[in-house]
């Protein structure tokens, strides 16, 4: 099963790398180590699940590596918004990455839910 052809693979992996340069920012000229950590984390998670999801067994399987990846999406919304709260992120910065963000997310809601749909 694939998930809406290849654009949130790809998605979710830029975002994954902008993620990686975001921790490497912040732990070398911010000395942010707590937060960039758990950023680091759950914004690479996402693709992950993403990727997994592509070699689902079931269209369920499916649904629950999606789903996954959708809470990862808004657990990295909520770190990104302490970061920019705790002045880690300007506002070009804060608002570029969580633009991808939301886009991830809106995505991630658009296929669960189709997902969930029985099979015409």
């Amino acid at each position: 099963m694939r998930a809406g052809g290849n654009a949130i693979l790809e998605k979710s992996k830029c975002f994954a790398l902008r993620i990686v340069h975001l921790y490497q920012y912040l732990s070398s000229q911010r000395h942010e180590y707590v937060l960039s950590k758990q950023v680091l984390r759950s914004g690479t998670s996402i693709g992950t699940n993403v990727s997994e999801a592509q070699c689902a067994q079931s269209r369920n399987d499916f649904y629950a590596k999606l789903f996954i990846a959708y809470k990862e999406a808004a657990e990295t919304r909520y770190w990104l918004d302490l970061l920019y709260t705790g002045k880690y992120l300007d506002d070009n910065a804060y608002n570029s990455i969580v633009q991808d963000n939301q886009e991830l997310i809106c995505l991630l809601a658009s296929i669960t839910k189709n997902s969930k749909k029985p099979p015409h």
